[in-house]
């Protein structure tokens, strides 16, 4: 049963709204989103995008899996203009488990049929795939990498959370080694490599993941990192100027450079005796961290974030996506949600609060970026009142595009439902269920993963799997 959305129409919701003293507007006028778009030497046919829904079912070796190639050809035929693919590890190692993709020349191929088949579904569907943009995430999973985490820092939050051996579960110490300035300066070549390749095989933009705790987000708030790329905000900004700055002059003007970018890192959170989610115990002032101030690490500050925004788009980045948090850590800041995960804790704030957070803060960078293609996060919450949010958005220049992430797992035809009829069936909407993340969770599966997608609304491909996993949480309780 819902905890918090009861609502059953826009009024509803609109009380809500003011009851919780929070920014949500509405427009039944949906005109905005199907506007186009300029990013940098390119133009989207609407203002719809796909977030990087990473599904992981690729292969061993780091090729796409049959079930990828699915979700693409879904996402490619639903209408979003803009595909944001999902993260890409740069070398094996970097991979966040062992059935994330790896673009090399062995697995190229694979890539090449996926873009393919991607843009013949979104041809068949929609006509033209000119005003279409698909990309690829490039990334390197540093602390969540498998099956060693490669860190930054030594964080004194972070490491407790952090695996260091998946075998014996002993956790990160004092004396686990840091990635090293050299491995970092050789890493550069990885991005370059997988973005020469990136091209090759069809993709539009390049994204270099700068999110989530992950290796270049972790550096971002490395203040406790001696030498070059620690400590200052010239240190912790250098290895992704290096990399921006490379992958620029490597790749075709054509070529869009992106990225996905946390703006407020946060504090991890655990469940308490009552479930509900609690902040870990932390020092001030922090030791590490990006977004928050080191006296207040749960409110938003942008001074450096914008800074970054700046340097970047005078290396030739147009488009950027924004996001919050942690998953492994408090994931009720990036995706606000109604029903937490088997291990999970329960929201420790109301869901509209958080959606409010991230809209409030991508209003604050596109107002300092007029002309900034902006990606915003923060929409599957509002399940079937996400169009009417999502123009009204646009509409008052609060955001360029609308990304949509665990919504295009139920329904990845949305955008091609509200050009036929103008609204969404609510029978298919994401009731942000969670199980997309309980199966992600799950890593009793022969080859260290299962394949993640939404059961309730997509059996064909995902019903038995989550029967599967739900067996596996029986005998674990």
């Amino acid at each position: 049963m819902s905890k918090f959305f009861k609502y059953k129409s826009a009024a509803e919701l609109g009380a809500e709204n003011a009851r919780l003293g929070i920014d949500l507007r509405f427009s039944e006028d949906l005109a905005p989103l199907f506007q186009p778009l300029v990013v940098g030497p390119r133009t989207i046919g609407n203002r719809w995008g796909i977030h990087p829904m990473e599904g992981c079912d690729g292969e061993p070796d780091g090729s796409p899996g049959e079930l990828t190639f699915r979700r693409y050809q879904r996402f490619g035929a639903g209408g979003a203009k803009l595909i944001w693919g999902e993260a890409c590890a740069v070398t094996p190692q970097a991979r966040a488990n062992p059935r994330q993709i790896v673009l090399n020349e062995s697995t190229k191929s694979a890539f090449m049929r996926m873009v393919a088949d991607c843009r013949k579904a979104h041809c068949d569907a929609n006509g033209t795939d000119t005003d279409l943009l698909l990309g690829l995430q490039l990334t390197h999973s540093g602390r969540y990498s498998h099956p060693h985490p490669i860190i930054a820092i030594h964080d004194p939050i972070l490491d407790p959370r952090t695996t260091a051996n998946r075998a014996t579960g002993a956790r990160v110490t004092a004396d686990y080694p840091l990635i090293t300035d050299d491995e970092l300066k050789r890493l550069v070549d990885d991005y370059v490599r997988a973005a020469k390749l990136a091209v090759e095989v069809g993709f539009d933009f390049i994204d270099v993941k700068q999110c989530h705790r992950y290796l270049l987000n972790e550096l971002l708030g490395a203040r406790n990192r001696p030498g070059p790329y620690g400590g200052s905000y010239e240190n912790r900004t250098r290895f992704a100027r290096e990399v921006f700055q490379a992958v620029r002059a490597a790749v075709p003007a054509y070529v869009v450079l992106a990225t996905r970018m946390n703006v407020y890192d946060g504090i991890p959170f655990h469940k308490s005796a009552n479930d509900d989610g609690t902040p870990d115990t932390h020092a001030l002032p922090l030791v590490n961290g990006w977004g928050m101030s080191e006296g207040d690490p749960f409110t938003v500050d942008l001074t450096e974030p914008l800074r970054w925004i700046a340097e970047m788009r005078a290396l030739g980045v147009t488009l950027v996506n924004v996001t919050m948090g942690n998953p492994y850590a408090q994931p009720h800041y990036g995706r606000p949600f109604e029903y937490a995960p088997p291990d999970g804790y329960e929201s420790p704030e109301h869901p509209l609060t958080g959606v409010d957070r991230h809209f409030r803060t991508v209003e604050a960078i596109q107002k300092t970026f007029p002309d900034l293609a902006l990606v915003g996060t923060g929409y599957s919450y509002l399940q079937e009142f996400l169009p009417q949010v999502a123009a009204a958005n646009v509409r008052d220049g609060r955001v360029s595009i609308v990304g949509v992430g665990r919504g295009t797992l139920s329904q990845p035809d949305w955008v091609r439902q509200l050009l036929d009829s103008g609204k969404l069936d609510r029978k298919r909407v994401c009731r942000t269920f969670s199980y997309c993340t309980a199966i992600m969770r799950a890593k009793q599966h022969p080859l260290g993963q299962y394949a993640t997608g939404c059961p309730p609304f997509d059996k064909e491909a995902y019903g038995e799997i989550w029967k599967e996993v739900q067996q596996l949480n029986v005998k674990k309780s």
